[in-house]
């Protein structure tokens, strides 16, 4: 069992005249120059700044006490709650590594990944106490009384604020350098163990950087619905912190809920998932909240359709950023929904200090215009997969220059203007009759119709292609237009070689909590079906 080290390669370029943004370090400013402005609040109450860092301090040197070494890992596994986030800012107080476990994992996974991270101390809320207590005997690493409650009692596990104690409420005497490890944000895998990203403090400082200018100040006001171990969330929350705002935070995400907050806190920050935005606007009630606070509001996860944007922008006061990456950093692009009005079917262009490319299947950078795997280099860009070193050089691509790339998996192409589109995740691509099919292409058009609410698009077995696209469609309440109606007007409009095989309807769509569709678990039935058919 050792600390997370610092040795690892660093594949970021380069720049000139950076100033590292130590968030510790800051957030020991704040108690001062935000004493008794508000830093967070929670469904069960707030803290101000001066509060939420004595706290922070309480429980980065009770970590101390207890032998938490700089680099050692912290697991969390927690809805969003002012508890998990004084824990996240404890740790790194305390020069540790924080590792937001995801409740979506399954039991074996989740005691997996535990063990791959080499955790020390585990934290968990009391919903997940059933998940996590079949696993405790397959920890390798966290020890009995390093079990920790955050907000429950019971035996094998010490409440957190019992733990916490009377830990004193001073700066630890520890400061974490650029080099040193910030998180491990682990990949949505459903077999063996998910990849571990590890990220350092100087890609966080270099976010933080970039984010300051989208208006995260002392002013600032972000309301949190998605969950801490999603990347997603740590790009706003991070810069909102450092700025010295506010955080609003939902343990769990309901439309309604987050309208009322937005009105009541006077909300003018939100990092949303295209899902979301969905929901929130179908909330009959939504034009009687007071949403004129809001500044701007961020899109993340998934590609934001064109027409859920313009009635965003309609609706909706303040503009909307959209942005595409990926947790591992490398790749960011970013979108201004005001400033582009007629780009809105892309996810923007490179942002600051990014290089885009798009190659092909043999590695060799392709013109504007064609369709190839994005590829992408940034000053934030992760350390590598921990302990993968295999899986962290499988997705590098080095230019002719020697300049290291990382590989998204995703399709995509360049227009003229440098503005990119994302079409498929590259495993996701339907290839029909030796023809390439994008699935994002033929979902724009079935929710163009004016009955389909949501809709996905995946590959099946065909005998005569080999695979052929399947549409799956929900529609829009009250609606009883047939599937054979809605596939026949999408082919009416879609190229002969992309051409719906057919439509079947569903309730809805299986998503993870930051809202990707999960495609695989729309696929596997119809492959299972035909291995079985084929096994006799």
């Amino acid at each position: 069992m050792t600390a997370v080290s610092n040795a690892m390669p660093q594949y970021a370029p380069q720049v000139d005249d950076e100033e590292f943004r130590c968030l510790p370090r800051r957030l020991q400013e704040l108690a001062a120059e935000q004493g008794d402005h508000p830093a967070i609040y929670d469904d069960n109450g707030n803290l101000t700044w001066r509060q939420f860092v004595d706290q922070v301090n309480r429980v980065a040197n009770r970590l101390i006490d207890a032998g938490l070494q700089p680099g050692d890992t912290v697991a969390g596994l927690s809805e969003n709650s002012i508890p998990y986030f004084t824990l996240f800012m404890g740790v790194l107080t305390a020069g540790g590594c924080m590792v937001p476990l995801s409740s979506m994992a399954a039991g074996d996974t989740l005691a997996l990944m535990i063990n791959d991270c080499d955790a020390r101390f585990l934290f968990i809320s009391r919903k997940n106490q059933e998940l996590i207590t079949p696993l405790l005997d397959q920890l390798e690493n966290v020890a009995p009384q390093q079990r920790i409650a955050l907000d429950f009692q019971d035996n094998g596990w010490s409440n957190f604020m019992d733990w916490v104690g009377d830990a004193p409420s001073t700066r630890p005497d520890r400061e974490p350098g650029a080099d040193d490890p910030f998180n491990i944000i682990y990949s949505s895998g459903t077999t063996g163990v998910p990849k571990g990203i590890l990220h350092d403090h100087r890609l966080r400082s270099r976010q933080m950087d970039r984010f300051t200018a989208l208006g995260f100040d002392n002013t600032a006001i972000n309301l949190v619905s998605t969950p801490l171990y999603s990347n997603t969330t740590l790009v706003s929350v991070l810069p909102t912190l450092f700025g010295g705002g506010t955080i609003v935070t939902m343990g769990k995400f309901d439309a309604r809920k987050f309208l009322e907050l937005c009105e009541k806190h006077r909300v003018t920050h939100a990092m949303l998932v295209p899902v979301q935005y969905q929901r929130i606007l179908s909330d009959p009630e939504f034009d009687r909240f007071d949403l004129s606070s809001f500044k701007v509001k961020f899109s993340t996860s998934a590609p934001l359709r064109g027409h859920v944007i313009a009635e965003v922008m309609q609706r909706w006061p303040g503009n909307i950023i959209e942005f595409y990456g990926l947790t591992e950093g490398g790749v960011s692009t970013i979108l201004n929904c005001a400033e582009f009005p007629d780009k809105w079917d892309t996810v923007g262009r490179a942002g600051e200090g990014c290089e885009l490319r798009i190659i092909d299947e043999d590695l060799k950078e392709v013109p504007p215009g064609t369709i190839g795997e994005i590829v992408g280099r940034a000053g934030a860009m992760m350390r590598g997969y921990y302990k993968r070193e295999d899986k962290t050089n499988e997705m590098l691509w080095t230019s002719p220059k020697g300049e290291v790339f990382y590989r998204t998996g995703d399709m995509g192409r360049l227009d003229e203007d440098g503005f990119l589109s994302v079409l498929d995740r590259r495993k996701d691509m339907i290839i029909s009759g030796g023809f390439n099919i994008y699935a994002e292409d033929l979902e724009k058009m079935l929710l163009k119709h004016p009955d389909v609410a949501d809709a996905a698009v995946i590959a099946i077995p065909s005998e005569q292609w080999g695979e052929t696209p399947l549409g799956l469609v929900v529609r829009r309440q009250g609606s009883a237009t047939g599937t054979d109606e809605i596939r026949d007007w999408a082919n009416q409009q879609l190229g002969k070689a992309q051409r719906l095989h057919d439509v079947e309807l569903r309730d809805h769509l299986p998503r993870s909590t930051i809202g990707k569709i999960l495609k695989r678990e729309l696929r596997d039935p119809y492959w299972k079906e035909q291995q079985q058919q084929e096994r006799g």
